[in-house]
C-alpha cells in the first residue's frame, strides 16, 4: 500500500524510468514487508528549475541525475527496516539503470490506516 513518487530531471529514456520504478519497488517487498501487487507509483520528469536540490548538502556530491524518491506508508516499520530499505534502493538503482548511490535522495512519509482508500470511499484497512 506505499505510495511512491519518483522525480527525475528530465532526459531519462523510458526504459532507464522503469528501472528506477522496479528497483524501488523491488526493495520495498524485500525490506519492509509490501506485497509484491502492491505496486502504486507515479514518475514525473522537471527541467532544473523545478526540481531544485543542494549539489552538496551533509558534503555528499550530487549531479544532475539526481532521483528524489518520496514513500508514503503506514506507521511501524522499524528503524533496522528503514535503513535496509534505503540500502537496498541504492543498491537495485546502481545495478540498474546505473544511478550513482550520491544522487538517491529518499524520504518517507508514514500515516495511519485509516489515511488509505483504495476505492468505493471506503478506507478498506480501517472500516468504521
Amino acid at each position: 500500500m506505499p505510495l511512491v513518487r519518483i522525480s527525475l530531471r528530465k532526459g531519462r529514456s523510458i526504459a532507464e524510468r522503469r528501472a528506477i520504478a522496479d528497483g524501488i519497488h523491488r526493495a520495498m517487498v524485500a525490506t519492509i514487508d509490501v506485497p509484491a501487487a502492491d505496486r502504486f507509483q507515479v514518475t514525473t520528469e522537471h527541467d532544473e528549475n523545478a526540481l531544485v536540490f543542494d549539489a552538496n548538502y551533509l558534503s555528499i556530491a550530487r549531479s544532475e541525475g539526481f532521483v528524489m524518491i518520496q514513500i508514503t506508508l503506514r506507521r511501524g516499520r522499524t528503524p533496522d527496516k528503514k535503513r535496509a530499505l534505503y540500502r537496498a534502493i541504492v543498491e537495485n538503482l546502481a545495478a540498474a539503470p546505473g544511478v550513482r548511490p550520491q544522487d538517491i535522495f529518499v524520504s518517507l512519509v508514514e500515516n495511519e490506516p485509516v489515511d488509505w482508500s483504495f476505492g468505493d470511499g471506503v478506507a478498506q484497512y480501517s472500516p468504521g
